[in-house]
């Protein structure tokens, strides 16, 4: 569903460009006073000094909304979730609180395998009905994309219904967040292939790979690459396999320690690495090198105690940084657009303006949508967030409190 829609009275407040903004480049804001916006048929047409509310021929045609001042940034692109599952895990939460790590409470059988369980046992119309309340969440945030992996099935059968309940809910006409799908088929190593990864990794190429390419259930590969899950050469065995069947590559690298999978994901080229809280000095450079997108995810080095990713390190270094939630049951349940520009300003020493670029044109980039999402520009979607203040400087400064007033998806509006 699309819209005809002129906004004006509005404050632009938007990157520029059609591809990742990289280091000093993600500070640079484009912003208009007093403009106006013209969205037709849902895509930017116009982007320029204000025309008022014209009533007359054209413009009979469009809705008018009248912003008042107040800012409008491009939709917020949420670039890394594992929105789609079933089965919460509060008492991990608790464990934590106790002492535990996160690999303990996995070892002991709790953590991602928790979740599978649950999932595996979890219907179609359940799982579909748990992941829209989320993506309804997202969007009174502002968040007009999202990333959601799959992860929680680890099996054929329950892999392929994860991924099919994300397609269900983007080809849903009345839909208010684009969702975008990635294969996570390596999250971890199920109960059943205990001992037995290379096994487990044979099964997914074999198995589950071709029949996710043939029905066109993603468009990315991720693998969790770390110590005690998935190898180095695991992942970059899995990671070749999706790629020869058209799928572009992403990692969950350096999370828990410094293993190398930020400098696997520059090797291959991969569109993003996410996490990277213990990326050395040398991969940082290389992906900078290579144009992977460094997505990091401040919300679930919070909830787990664990140093921030090296944000302001990374935008020197001329990397492209984006920043999104990893809302997940487990080390991060939490989807707060708030919270996450707070953190990456206080904690990881990122400015106001490179935090908004992460979350929009470079969230974009990491999902390969550059070209058509992230900025306020004629030729992109129309996805809007509109704030409730003129001061964009508000998003971190009320920390973990919403300032998002109205979200607009290709020109519909949805007030908060």
């Amino acid at each position: 569903m699309t819209e005809n829609l002129i906004i004006f009275n509005v404050r632009v407040v938007t990157p520029l460009g059609f591809s990742a903004r990289r280091g000093r480049e993600m500070g640079e804001l484009y912003i208009l006073d007093e403009a106006t916006v013209e969205v037709t048929r849902g895509l930017i047409t116009y982007v320029g000094p204000n025309r008022g509310e014209q009533r007359d021929g054209y413009y009979q045609r469009y809705w008018h909304y009248n912003a008042r001042g107040k800012c409008l940034l491009p939709g917020f692109v949420d670039s890394h979730t594992h929105f789609v599952f079933a089965g919460e895990r509060a008492e991990e939460f608790s464990w934590r609180l106790k002492g535990e790590s996160y690999m303990s409470i996995m070892e002991r059988g709790g953590g991602i395998a928790s979740t599978v369980k649950a999932t595996r046992a979890c219907n179609f119309i359940r799982l579909r009905a748990k992941a829209e309340d989320f993506l309804k969440q997202m969007s009174a945030q502002g968040i007009t994309t999202v990333e959601g992996k799959s992860g929680y099935g680890l099996d054929r059968e329950t892999e392929l219904l994860q991924l099919r309940v994300m397609h269900s809910l983007n080809n849903d006409e009345h839909k208010r967040v684009d969702v975008v799908s990635t294969f996570l088929g390596a999250h971890a190593v199920p109960q059943e292939y205990a001992g037995r990864t290379d096994e487990y990794v044979d099964f997914i190429i074999r198995e589950v790979l071709p029949s996710v390419t043939q029905n066109e259930l993603a468009e990315f590969c991720d693998v969790f690459c770390e110590q005690g899950v998935f190898s180095i050469e695991q992942s970059r065995r899995l990671l070749l396999a999706a790629r020869s069947q058209g799928l572009a590559l992403k990692l969950h690298a350096d999370e828990i320690v410094p293993l190398g999978g930020a400098g696997l994901a520059a090797e291959l080229s991969a569109v993003s690495a996410d996490h990277l809280l213990h990326a050395s000095d040398a991969d940082i450079r290389a992906m900078a090198e290579k144009g992977v997108v460094a997505t990091l995810l401040p919300l679930t080095a919070f909830a787990l105690k664990e140093p921030y990713a090296r944000g302001r390190e990374m935008i020197d270094a001329g990397c492209a940084v984006a920043l999104a939630t990893d809302l997940n049951p487990g080390s991060c349940f939490s989807g707060s657009i708030p919270l996450t520009f707070a953190l990456a300003c206080i904690y990881m020493n990122m400015s106001i303006e490179e935090a908004i670029t992460a979350l929009t044109l470079n969230g974009a980039a990491a999902l390969n949508r550059a070209d058509s999402i992230g900025s306020i520009e004629v030729g992109k979607k129309g996805d809007f967030a509109v704030l409730n203040t003129d001061n964009y400087y508000f998003l971190p400064y009320y920390v973990g409190t919403n300032c998002v007033n109205a979200t607009i998806k290709e020109g519909v509006i949805y007030t908060i």
